[in-house]
Order: C-alpha cells, then sequence, then structure tokens
C-alpha cells in the first residue's frame, strides 16, 4: 500500500473496479457506481492516468442542492447548510426522511416540476412570443432534491462488498473522494451514480481475517458481548488490561455506531480518546485498523446527512452471505476430496518385461502413482517394446 506510487495506484483501481464490475455494482448507468479505468500503460510513478468521470465532489452537489431547496422554501442558504452540515458538530443526530419517503417527495415534485415546465411551455410558444413579454425559465431535473438515504446506503453497501467479499477496499473514503455523476442529465429513468475514486491506500484482508472480520459484524449485529470479546482477541486486538467492556465498547463504536445511548452525548473522538485511557490499545492489525476508518468516515458522512445507520446492521445481510458461500464451498471441496479418494482404486502388482527378458517389479499402486511408476520404468527400458503382465 503506497499511496504514492501511481503505478501501484493503478493496479489496485483496476483491482478494485474489476471486482465492482464483477459483482454487478459498478459499470453501466443502471449501476450503483463507477470507478474509472485506468490506462496502465500511459502511467508512471508520478503520473496516473485514467477515465474521466464527468461529475463533481459529492459534498459539491449536495451544497448546490442545498442552496436551491433553501431558495425554494425561502431560507438563507448558510442557515439551512448550518444545519444540514453541521448537525454532527451539534451532537444533534437525527434521522431524516427514508430512501422511500425521499423517493415520493421526489416523484411528487417532479410531477410538479413537470406540470410547471408544460406551462412555461405553452406560455413561451403564445403570449411569450410577443415582444417585451418576459420569457419564462425551465426548472431542470437537477433541482430536484437528492435520495441523501439512498446515496448513504449505497455507499455503505459498496464498501461492505470490497472489504467482507473480496477484501481489497478504499482504506481513504472521504467525502472528497466520492463524486456524483449524471446530476445534470434529463431523463425519468435517470438515477445519480456515484464515481468512486483515490485508490491509492487499498489493504488487503487475508481470507481467514476477511471470515473473522464476517463474524465480528454478526456478532455486533446482534450486540452479543461475549462473542465480540473472543472475536477481537482472535483478531489480534492487544490492550494492557484486556478489559473486556473496553473492548466490546471499541468494537461497536469502531465498527458499528456511535448513536447517542453509546456515546452519552460526547462526540466518538472524545469516548475513543477515554477508552485509550482506560486500557490503552497494545495491537490491532493495520488493515482492521483501516476498516475502522473506513466505518467512522462514512457514518460521519451519514450523520450530516440526518441518514445515522448501524453499520453491523447494514452489513450483516453481505457478512451472512460470505459465511454461507464459504461453507458450501468447504462442503463441496470436501465431497469432492471423498469421492476422489473412493476413485482410489488399487491396482495388482505388474511385472513389467521388456521383448529382451528383463522385467523390473512394481509395488502396488494407485490408479494414479501407477502412470508414474511406469514413467520411471520407461527411462531404463524402451517404452515401445514393453509387455505389462499381471503377476
Amino acid at each position: 500500500m503506497n499511496e504514492f506510487d501511481y503505478i501501484q495506484e493503478a493496479h489496485q483501481l483496476d483491482m478494485v473496479r474489476t471486482n465492482l464490475i464483477e459483482a454487478g455494482l459498478a459499470g453501466g448507468p443502471d449501476k450503483m457506481c463507477v470507478v474509472p479505468k485506468p490506462h496502465i500503460r500511459l502511467c508512471r510513478k508520478r503520473v496516473l492516468v485514467m477515465e474521466e468521470l464527468k461529475g463533481s465532489k459529492l459534498i459539491a452537489e449536495l451544497e448546490r442542492n442545498a442552496k436551491y431547496c433553501a431558495d425554494q422554501l425561502g431560507e438563507v442558504f448558510s442557515q439551512i447548510s448550518e444545519r444540514v452540515f453541521n448537525e454532527e458538530k451539534a451532537m444533534e443526530i437525527k434521522q431524516g426522511p427514508t430512501k422511500q419517503q425521499y423517493e415520493r417527495m421526489i416523484f411528487v415534485l417532479n410531477k410538479v416540476r413537470q406540470a410547471e415546465n408544460a406551462s412555461s411551455a405553452v406560455f413561451n410558444n403564445t403570449l411569450g412570443r410577443i415582444p417585451n413579454v418576459p420569457y419564462k425559465p425551465y426548472t431542470p431535473r437537477k433541482f430536484l432534491p437528492l435520495n441523501h438515504a439512498k446515496l448513504i446506503d449505497n455507499i455503505i453497501y459498496i464498501h461492505g462488498h470490497e472489504v467482507m467479499v473480496n477484501g481489497a477496499f478504499n482504506g481513504d473514503p472521504h467525502p472528497g473522494n466520492i463524486l456524483l455523476l449524471g446530476v445534470d442529465e434529463e431523463g425519468e429513468q435517470h438515477q445519480p451514480q456515484l464515481g468512486l475514486i483515490d485508490y491509492g491506500q487499498v489493504p488487503i484482508l487475508q481470507k481467514e481475517v476477511r471470515l473473522k472480520f464476517c463474524e465480528l459484524i454478526i456478532a455486533l449485529s446482534e450486540n452479543n458481548r461475549d462473542e465480540v470479546v473472543r472475536l477481537m482477541k482472535e483478531l489480534g486486538y492487544k490492550s494492557r488490561d484486556m478489559n473486556g467492556d473496553n473492548m466490546y465498547l471499541y468494537a461497536k463504536m469502531y465498527y458499528d455506531e456511535d448513536n447517542e445511548e453509546i456515546t452519552g452525548g460526547k462526540h466518538i473522538q472524545m469516548v475513543l480518546e477515554e477508552l485509550q485511557k482506560n486500557d490503552p490499545i497494545e495491537d490491532l492489525p493495520r488493515p482492521l485498523l483501516m476498516v475502522g476508518r473506513v466505518s467512522t468516515m462514512i457514518r460521519g458522512l451519514a450523520h450530516s446527512l440526518k441518514q445515522s445507520r448501524s453499520m453491523a446492521k447494514a452489513w450483516k445481510p453481505i457478512a451472512e452471505r460470505v459465511l454461507r458461500e464459504e461453507k458450501e464451498y468447504r462442503e463441496l471441496s470436501d465431497m469432492l476430496q471423498r469421492e476422489r479418494m473412493s476413485r482410489s482404486v488399487s491396482v495388482p502388482s505388474l511385472s513389467v518385461v521388456s521383448k529382451s527378458g528383463s522385467a523390473q517389479s512394481l509395488e502396488r499402486v494407485s490408479e494414479s502413482d501407477s502412470t508414474q511408476s511406469l514413467e520411471k520404468v520407461g527411462k531404463s527400458v524402451s517404452v515401445q517394446s514393453l509387455s505389462v503382465v499381471s503377476r
């Protein structure tokens, strides 16, 4: 993982892009996201060449959208911006509309927009042609509210897939590394897409760690304290006192959620510092630290949009699927292994006799080994002059 080697970053970008395309999460306009294709042959250690994504930073689009909504509501943008984007700082994490509520609201507002645009079209093509009569502007689709809940759900799902299915993930998914594409495009079926960039930091979770982390996510989603503590120890968590309560709270806040019930109304950073003071952490594998970083970064964006989430509950279906598929794979492997063993039939001892009369004896061997033994004998006598007979 080297953020300043752009050849390495291009390969990491290509790997994650391929993984997401194969999973059906990236690629076409109907997918959750787009990851730019790197042109590896053109890249150099200090030069990264990749496909252009036509869009804006997610935060810029959210602010532009909030400003339009503020104008529609007759509010000053600075007031609504303070309320929407600085909610986490105010320690007032409140839940906004659900994805379905947003969809219904956007549907209604879009119908109103269409009716107003139709009225403007009629006016502009009749009375609007009279000199000095002001032209009525049309309202573009990009001024409809963005579905904040859907954006957050998609970001959480994509990164959960990267972590638990592929084990290769963006360790720095701050809002500046997330674009929003296609906001300006018209069309009733069109939906804005996430554009994911900057794969300079791509930690790798080895398979056994990845599977163990899936178990941890399920335990966190079920608030199973004892199981969480056991799994944290197995994942390499070490602290001065190995305090179970401290360990559980650390896992809960780092990998799951930081609601007011857990933090007591304090900022997550303050609580983590208190935990560190009570029982200093001595070791935790770096990839797991990076997963925690991903979780807290995404939750920070979610809080600012009033879309707080339990990461463990959101990631639980992915974790369960990964463990189920791994179990099925191992059961199938065991079945095939047993089948191969059952087909390994012993053959009688053989005498390999050359036409010249010399003979070499072979021990009782399996079908698979007999070929190799015959090959060894064939080195001392001509294969074409051999006749194989049973003793």
